[in-house]
């Protein structure tokens, strides 16, 4: 008698607790290894139930948590763009300007700019 190989989690399992896993590393290095060996899946299994339950890659959820992380941030006029960059895990400030642009459809610094005075109407 065969015995029955462990049940993979279901694709919407799996997905969240990839979305989580992201979620709790997403200042550390972008690594498939990681996240699969962290859910006890194939890389490539993992990737495919992913994209296909939420329409995106990995890398790209990757990239607008540590923007959405960014945002906050950057309203903080005493933080340099770089820093702010750094803590969510870019190495670079220009990777990380390319980045946002390409997630938020605006550079740090026109986010900055658009989105700086929230802090100063709310303390008035």
């Amino acid at each position: 008698m065969q015995t029955q190989p462990k049940k993979l989690p279901s694709g919407e399992k799996l997905t969240q607790a990839a979305k989580d896993y992201i979620d709790a590393h997403s200042a550390e290095k972008f690594s498939l290894q990681a996240i699969s060996s962290a859910l006890f899946v194939n890389g490539s299994y993992l990737l495919r139930t992913f994209k296909g339950h939420t329409g995106i890659t990995l890398l790209a959820y990757h990239n607008a948590v540590r923007c959405e992380k960014a945002k906050a941030l950057l309203l903080n006029p005493a933080k340099s763009i770089s820093q702010a960059g750094e803590e969510v895990g870019f190495v670079s400030s220009s990777h990380f300007s390319h980045i946002f642009r390409k997630v938020t459809g605006l550079t740090p610094t026109e986010y900055r700019r658009e989105h700086g005075n929230v802090g100063e109407i709310n303390d008035k």
